[in-house]
């Protein structure tokens, strides 16, 4: 899949679900559920060859996906050691797959932020 055909994929995936912004991060598209990002597209990312979608999946899911198929799924620098896990857009997983990953990262996320008009103890 070509790099903006695999973003045009990511971006309705992840604006089809609720309260979801975009904006970007380190110079790639994120998104956001509040001030949380919960994925990251990622083409090329430091020449590593890779084209991906980086999720902020919930506790044991990477580790899982990794070990099933470490052709498809790696633990990217940087945020891996906080569980988040890379999904391989260049190997042909299927698209409602790499979907429910998308949706499980924006739940996990969704589901640990502050409620609205909840404030910080300090």
């Amino acid at each position: 899949m070509p790099p903006t055909a695999a973003l045009a994929k990511v971006r309705a995936t992840c604006h089809a679900l609720p309260d979801v912004t975009e904006r970007p991060s380190h110079g790639m598209p994120a998104f956001f559920v509040g001030k949380k990002q919960f994925a990251v597209f990622s083409n090329q990312h430091h020449h590593d060859g890779r084209l991906a979608v980086v999720c902020a999946v919930p506790d044991g899911m990477q580790a899982m996906l990794v070990e099933s198929d470490p052709d498809s799924y790696y633990v990217p620098p940087y945020v891996g050691p906080a569980g988040w896990v890379g999904v391989r857009l260049d190997k042909k997983l299927p698209w409602p797959q790499v979907a429910s990953i998308i949706e499980a990262a924006h739940v996990a996320c969704r589901a640990t932020r502050p409620a609205r008009g909840s404030r910080r103890k300090t």
